[in-house]
């Protein structure tokens, strides 16, 4: 399971979250699964409800009893099984990649940073050593950056 020896052949994983209910038992929900094919997958699980789970194979583990412990288990099983299986709604696998997801926070941080800084020209104090960037320049920069990305994500390499 550390991902340099695959899965047999016919074989998969199917990935459970658990995250103990009031009482502090574990309540397994199934997440999606992982195939030699597939071999990773981002789930979004904070639309989980806690309490609410399913079937799932790790049966009454004794596991101690930690009201605030979160737990990721994956039960190897036959592929024609696990794309029999439905997952939790609310587990979608993300389908936007991971370098897309840091550019998208980046231009939001970059913008909201610097737009907490924003003053109108009555509030500006002259200051001749400073430079001044006009917010609106700003917002063209990240909404000319953001269609950029839509149109191509790799569109910074060249």
């Amino acid at each position: 399971m550390l991902g340099t020896v695959p899965f047999p052949g016919g074989m998969g994983g199917a990935v459970y979250f658990s995250y103990p209910d009031p009482s502090g038992l574990p309540v397994w929900q199934l997440l999606g699964f992982i195939t030699n094919e597939k071999p990773s997958a981002i789930f979004k699980i904070t639309g989980l409800k806690s309490g609410v789970g399913g079937q799932h194979p790790f049966g009454m583990m004794s596991i101690p009893q930690t009201p605030s412990v979160a737990q990721v288990g994956v039960s190897i099983e036959p592929l024609e099984q696990l794309v029999q299986q439905t997952p939790v709604a609310s587990a979608t696998v993300s389908t936007v990649d991971s370098f897309t997801q840091f550019t998208q926070k980046m231009m939001d941080s970059l913008y909201n940073f610097s737009s907490s800084y924003a003053v109108t020209q009555a509030q500006m104090t002259p200051n001749p050593s400073e430079m001044f960037i006009p917010a609106s320049v700003i917002l063209k920069w990240y909404e000319n950056f953001q269609r950029r990305m839509v149109q191509n994500p790799n569109f910074w390499k060249s």
